[in-house]
């Protein structure tokens, strides 16, 4: 579990109007630390070149330093076209620091217009940083993105590199040389070239993506951490970028230790939305700094950006192929099943609701019987995990207008995914209503405390308090006041929205606004669509919100969000990666398959407790040590 936050600064380095070969885009950079100074290489792009036509946008490599690493100086073109084989641009660096000299590996461009085959892997180095020793034309074949390991392997220099960038699908593959000399020997490089399959590290996901190199490699416990660049759907208009990352073995690159399964930064805001090419980030370097571990990055081909997660978090979150979670489940889960002998949960039993009253949590649950209507279903438990009671009856049926079956006699209606929340003396249940022909809306009902304990299910008249004709639904109240207001929350489409109220007369208030919290991040676990999870935790650092995301695939994974307490309307962090996703058979397969969905939680000492749905069939609980994840949020 981590977060990635974007540096408050950013963009760190942007285009230069006093500088004519930095005017019109700056990206792509590349950080190397040499004593207290970070050295910075970047892509450096000009107004377009008028002698060439319109089209030519000249491209050189820029150099920066710094000592705190967020304010550079000293701007100055360090690498520009001398020869033929540059002659139309020097792109993306990428630099390594090793035997007392920077290697700075760029694409060189010799055709204009562009041709894939005059489009190859270039160095310049430096001994001092800030001037260019000497140049070479690396690879005689179409590649870019070269990198070389900061250490010998075996003896070895090693590399990496991208071959085929411009005739995918492109390669990432690994090149060993016995000097550093041999890095620019050509009859070297057409004896790799005839069997650089062999060396490739298979990084590509679908048959339309392309991978590309980022970050040049860094050390770490695990093995060789890559930040690297993976576009899903590359070959169509339809085209993702996100940043991903890969654990290589320390002693064999080729070896693939572990790797995230999804991006953990896509284009979200605007220095990466809009630019010279919309909705990019591209990843080209990597500082370790203490326990932050920083990512150098462009941002729509216009920016220098820098982002930064925790690094022990980070490295803690690759277990074998996939993401560690964090939670733990019961050992006796499912904790509630449908059952056949009784008519209204005989189908299913799922996205329960939770609220704890005098030692005890009540779990309101979703049923549903062979016609497909939607009940709400009681139990509770004294020690969270085990329940003492059952009960054979629903607590709460389908009583409205907007609720009542009007399509086909199986078609699904009634009262769905319930959050309940106590303020004062009242529990207020906030549920997805249902009938079955007009767009799901949000309605809301109480019940006195006192009623609730001794089961008397006095509910009072729900209300829509959502406007019609709008799919909305995941909604729920907070349990304290904000400025004296009340606060929603709801997802309208696939964003989380929020809205304040004036008070808990529903007669009177409704929610009217969708005031952005949250949104999918394409190309992410939660890409697809969000909705919350649980009612908002209030802890000691903000409101915990755990939310369900959706990918592309359909899956439903949770993650989780910390909101500022006097201002909710601010989200302080949200985790890159998920927390909680289906693995145990009863989350993989029932109605529908892939599915965790928690709509309850609560909070006992340093503990979590999240109530949720598998597989819309059955209900499960697991627990999340709450320090834990507060130390992650709080990054």
């Amino acid at each position: 579990m981590f977060v990635l936050k974007r540096n408050k600064h950013n963009p760190i380095i942007k285009p230069n109007e006093k500088n004519y070969w930095e005017t019109h885009a700056t990206f792509n950079w590349c950080p190397v630390k040499v004593g207290d100074t970070i050295h910075a290489y970047y892509r450096a792009q000009s107004h377009h070149d008028l002698l060439y036509g319109p089209n030519l946008s000249l491209a050189t490599i820029g150099y920066a330093q710094s000592k705190d690493g967020i304010h550079f100086e000293y701007n100055q073109q360090m690498v520009v076209p001398e020869e033929e084989w540059e002659q139309y641009g020097c792109e993306d660096p990428r630099a390594t620091r090793i035997d007392d000299k920077t290697f700075i590996f760029y694409t060189a461009l010799s055709k204009f217009p562009f041709a894939y085959d005059g489009i190859k892997v270039a160095c310049a180095i430096t001994s001092m940083g800030t001037k260019i020793d000497e140049k070479h034309l690396i690879t005689p074949f179409n590649a870019k993105a070269m990198t070389l390991f900061p250490e010998k392997i075996n003896g070895k220099y090693v590399a990496l590199l991208t071959v085929h960038p411009d005739q995918p699908p492109s390669s990432i593959c690994v090149a060993e040389f016995d000097s550093i000399e041999q890095m620019w020997d050509m009859n070297y490089w057409q004896t790799w070239y005839a069997s650089y399959k062999d060396q490739e590290v298979y990084l590509l996901r679908g048959n339309g993506d392309h991978v590309e190199i980022g970050a040049p490699p860094i050390k770490t416990e695990k093995g060789w951490l890559l930040i690297y660049s993976h576009i899903y759907n590359y070959m169509s208009d339809k085209k993702k970028f996100g940043v991903e990352a890969v654990i290589l073995d320390t002693n064999n690159p080729k070896k693939i230790v572990s790797r995230t399964n999804y991006p953990f930064l896509v284009p979200e805001v605007y220095y990466e939305k809009e630019g010279d090419v919309d909705n990019i980030v591209f990843p080209s370097g990597a500082l370790v700094k203490e326990n932050v571990l920083q990512i150098y990055y462009g941002g729509a081909d216009t920016v220098c950006c820098l982002a930064e997660v925790c690094y022990s978090d980070f490295l803690s979150s690759f277990e074998g192929s996939t993401y560690k979670e964090v939670v733990t489940r019961h050992t006796k889960n499912p904790i509630i099943i449908p059952n056949k002998e009784i008519k209204w949960e005989s189908r299913a039993v799922f996205n329960p609701t939770a609220v704890e009253i005098d030692g005890k949590i009540h779990i309101l649950y979703r049923a549903m019987g062979d016609d497909n209507t939607s009940v709400i279903g009681y139990a509770v438990t004294t020690d969270g995990l085990n329940l003492d009671e059952n009960l054979d009856h629903p607590i709460y049926t389908p009583r409205e207008q907007f609720e009542l079956k009007r399509n086909t006699p199986n078609g699904n209606s009634g009262c769905e995914d319930p959050r309940i929340t106590r303020i004062d003396d009242k529990l207020y249940m906030v549920y997805t209503a249902y009938d079955g022909v007009n767009p799901p809306r949000v309605a809301a009902t109480s019940i006195f405390v006192t009623e609730f304990l001794r089961r008397d299910w006095k509910w009072s008249n729900a209300k829509i308090i959502t406007p019609e004709t709008v799919d909305d639904k995941d909604a729920c109240i907070f349990q304290n006041k904000v400025d004296n207001k009340i606060i929603a929350i709801h997802r309208v489409s696939s964003h989380i929205c929020l809205d304040y109220l004036d008070s808990l007369d529903f007669e009177l208030n409704k929610i009217d606004k969708c005031i952005p919290l949250m949104a999918p991040r394409p190309g992410m676990w939660d890409s697809t669509k969000i909705g919350i999870a649980a009612p908002p935790l209030e802890t000691e650092a903000g409101w915990l919100l755990l939310y369900h995301g959706v990918s592309d695939e359909g899956i439903y994974r949770i993650g989780a969000a910390l909101l500022e307490f006097h201002n909710p309307a601010n989200v302080i962090s949200r985790t890159a990666d998920y927390i909680f996703e289906p693995k145990e058979e009863y989350e993989l397969k029932g109605i529908i398959d892939n599915v965790v969905f928690p709509c309850g939680a609560v909070i006992r000492d340093n503990t979590v407790f999240i109530y949720y749905g598998g597989a819309d069939k059955v209900v499960g609980v697991a627990t999340l040590d709450l320090k834990r994840v507060l130390e992650a949020l709080l990054f």
